[in-house]
């Protein structure tokens, strides 16, 4: 059974969490997502990866509450696993939108902070961490990356307290993205990204500046700096800049002869 559908549209690659009716997922889930990314990430022709849950109720409710009542080594590989795949998400050197499309719960909102950027459809549903209410902690990376999203006394504050948010108050804290009104929210999600689909923009350079963000943010700034400077110069040897700064030139002075 496919627990993640894969397909590709326009340069967009879209994985859709399949597990009704909440999109809970399993080891086999995450399998076969950490499979859809190395796909998506070898694919030439993908310039953009978009996860959303099937159905209109649920991007994710999180793990599969059966698994929590398993044996903890088997637990522990699951969680291991887990972040192996999230981390794998989070470092493809291509962009990674989250169509938050229903509520975004627990290791569903995990999955969505390994993304790039998140973005809600209005009403639809609401977000946070409640594992303590279960007795147990995030466990696919939460109490790392929502620290670094929200800040620590707002993180300690949601996953200590586990209470949901609208999207609205997600927004607000920089939790999410964009909020997105209409029915026609996935088609919405899809004229977003197209704006990361060549040639709107280059994706290698798309794909540098999340590098150089994503790693010269974990060490000191002269570490980034120096670590920027390595980027430019792919950059700069791309095929990329080399069409993009010759078209430049020509836009400059076609303005000043006046034509």
């Amino acid at each position: 059974m496919a627990l993640v559908d894969y397909r590709v549209q326009e340069g967009i690659a879209i994985l859709e969490l399949n597990n009704p009716p909440a999109n809970a997922y399993t080891l086999e889930s995450l399998k076969q997502l950490d499979d859809a990314i190395v796909k998506a990430r070898f694919d030439s022709g993908v310039h953009v990866l978009v996860i959303r849950g099937a159905g209109e109720k649920f991007f994710s409710a999180g793990a599969d509450i059966n698994m929590l009542s398993k044996e903890s080594t088997e637990f522990n590989h699951f969680a291991l696993y887990g972040h192996e795949t999230l981390s794998r998400l989070e470092n493809t050197p291509k962009l990674v939108i989250a169509a938050i499309n229903g509520h975004c719960v627990g290791g569903g909102l995990e999955i969505a902070m390994a993304c790039d950027l998140r973005i809600a459809k209005k009403n639809a549903g609401r977000t946070g961490l409640a594992e303590v209410n279960l007795g147990v902690i995030p466990g696919m990376g939460g109490t790392q990356r929502l620290p670094r999203l929200v800040g620590k006394a707002r993180a300690i504050e949601l996953a200590a307290t586990g209470r949901m948010i609208a999207f609205e108050e997600a927004l607000e804290f920089g939790l999410v993205s964009e909020i997105f009104e209409g029915e026609d929210f996935f088609d919405q999600i899809l004229d977003y990204a197209r704006q990361f689909v060549a040639p709107n923009k280059p994706s290698k350079a798309v794909g540098l500046i999340k590098r150089a963000i994503q790693t010269g943010i974990q060490g000191s700034q002269a570490e980034g700096l120096a670590f920027e400077r390595e980027l430019l110069a792919q950059a700069f040897a791309s095929a990329d800049a080399s069409e993009g700064l010759s078209a430049y030139r020509e836009k400059r002075v076609a303005k000043f002869e006046g034509k």
